[in-house]
């Protein structure tokens, strides 16, 4: 039997021209479509049809229709899947976002660490320096310190951002050191030291700082 191609059902094709017009601007953000009949009219489909297309792009995130105020605009486009987004990224980008991140975390973590936060933090910072690490396991236990401090913000959405940045930092973590290993241990160790010190001392803007200049070296030594 020849396989045939399917036709894409209506309520597809009406969403992707929803989408279209969408991404085209003629609804911003937050924006009410039309209403229903004049909709369908402009689309040529049936009121049905277009409730099956708006449900869609609803489940996407773009659309949100509301009972009694009718439907509206949440996003311009439809969000590619996060992992896909990572894959594609460059290690430049993932560092970026790392710094968006990591030094508002560090200042959090100043203001809200625990005594026990504290003690993880320098468990992993005195793991950072054992005897006879491979690269991996440095990049481990580099990792380790990293996400000791974010988690000490006590903000789990900012935990889950980075855990979700971890499988494509490590690999491109080890692939760089051992190409080029860093050029001072020691002073790399030193900004890990004065980002635990900071926060131990309850100093968000040193806490912070810290953060940021030491992950704007790593994007430079990436480049």
């Amino acid at each position: 039997m020849v396989a045939q191609v399917r036709r894409q059902p209506l309520a597809a094709q009406a969403a992707e021209l929803l989408l279209a017009r969408i991404r085209a601007g003629e609804w911003p953000l937050g924006h009410r479509l039309p209403g229903e009949t004049l909709l369908a009219a402009q689309l040529g489909v049936g009121r049905s049809t277009l409730r099956e297309a708006i449900r869609e792009l609803a489940g996407k995130g773009v659309l949100d229709s509301r009972q009694g105020a009718g439907v509206f605009v949440t996003a311009l486009d439809v969000s590619e899947d996060w992992d896909v987004v990572l894959r594609g990224a460059t290690i430049a980008a993932v560092i970026e976002a790392r710094i968006a991140i990591e030094a508002e975390a560090a200042a959090l973590a100043a203001q809200r660490r625990t005594p026990a936060d504290l003690r993880a933090i320098r468990r992993a910072l005195a793991g950072r320096r054992a005897d006879g690490q491979t690269v991996a396991e440095h990049v481990d236990a580099d990792m380790a310190f990293h996400r000791a401090v974010i988690v000490a913000a006590h903000n789990d959405v900012l935990t889950q951002l980075f855990d979700s940045f971890l499988p494509r930092l490590r690999l491109a973590m080890i692939d760089m050191l051992e190409l080029r290993p860093v050029a001072s241990e020691q002073a790399d160790h030193a900004a890990h030291e004065q980002l635990a010190q900071a926060v131990a001392d309850r100093n968000p803007t040193a806490a912070a700082a810290f953060s940021r200049t030491h992950l704007s070296a790593l994007k430079e030594a990436f480049a």
